[in-house]
């Protein structure tokens, strides 16, 4: 069958096509994406702006187009962070559904987590034991852990890479004493809401991070081992000494300069600074001087999910 998943985060708004059944990997066949920025569009009160409401039913239009032009047999639309918290955010989704006909489904931050970390347990097999996941979206940071297709812990924090860049860098490129404020703050949430609930975990044999922000900052600080078997994925990792050295690098260019580097697209431009203070703070706090970067994340595991269900 012709599944596609219509992923609205904060900071895009996604369509992947793929053809899928139970028990066999989606193969992906067309892939749409729209540059939103949410945080862009949020008033005082923590509302979306009409311009925003504007925008997310552009986007979802044109994914919608390209959706009928790839015949699927089923939609499964997700909202993330940007909708969940926003104070309009009921009334947002109602004008969604009216102007398009899709029904968004909100996820809460852990069910974030628990999703993206089934796709990343069923990328590396049952053989690869425990393992723990950082998620950085627009809007949030997932991080989860576990033994099992779902994770022991799993928990989402206001550390996103749009929301974070919104917050505290008012300038571009950033001052430097806007990123140390902004290292101090994400080293405080982690501290209070995210690090004591794995400290009785065993130890992981895989560290993994998943989302394009983290994809991007491996093709530009990372490195890539060939799959021996010359099939399938190479190993990808980034490891914290890297990242530490672009940190200062990336932060002295403007935004628009940044997309001329190796793996910074131009839709994570803008907030690829704020991504790697949050990463490098979150490898810092949990001791990881190395992760691997997963190809899958959370629109696989709504797939992967939503196939589960068929055989239920």
């Amino acid at each position: 069958m012709r599944l596609g998943v219509l992923d609205v985060g904060s900071n895009t708004v996604h369509l992947l096509v793929v053809d899928a059944h139970p028990g066999a990997r989606p193969v992906p066949q067309a892939s749409h994406k729209s540059v939103l920025r949410l945080m862009r569009y949020l008033e005082p009160d923590g509302s979306i702006s009409e311009a925003g409401v504007a925008a997310i039913i552009g986007a979802i239009s044109a994914a919608m187009a390209v959706a009928r032009r790839e015949k699927i047999d089923e939609l499964l639309p997700m909202a993330t962070s940007a909708l969940r918290e926003a104070a309009n955010g009921d009334e947002v989704l109602a004008r969604v559904e009216e102007s398009t006909g899709v029904a968004l489904r909100v996820l809460t931050g852990e069910h974030e987590g628990r999703l993206t970390f089934l796709a990343i347990r069923r990328w590396y097999g049952w053989s690869s034991g425990n393992i723990l996941l950082f998620d950085i979206g627009g809007g949030s940071l997932e991080i989860a852990a576990g033994s099992d297709e779902f994770p022991e812990v799993a928990v989402s924090v206001p550390l996103g890479a749009g929301r974070t860049t919104v917050q505290f860098f008012p300038d571009d490129p950033p001052t430097p004493e806007q990123m140390l404020e902004l290292r101090a703050h994400s080293r405080r949430v982690l501290r209070a809401d995210a690090l004591p609930l794995f400290a009785s975990m065993p130890p992981f044999q895989h560290v993994v991070g998943s989302s394009k922000t983290i994809r991007s900052l491996a093709r530009l600080a990372g490195s890539s081992v060939p799959n021996p078997s010359g099939t399938g994925e190479d190993k990808v990792t980034l490891r914290r000494a890297e990242l530490k050295d672009w940190i200062p690098r990336l932060g002295q260019l403007p935004a628009e300069a940044r997309q001329a580097l190796p793996g910074i697209t131009p839709d994570r431009t803008f907030q690829i600074v704020a991504g790697a203070v949050v990463l490098h703070s979150v490898m810092k706090l949990y001791d990881v001087e190395e992760l691997e970067v997963s190809p899958w994340a959370l629109r696989e595991g709504m797939l992967l999910r939503y196939l589960d269900g068929l055989t239920e």
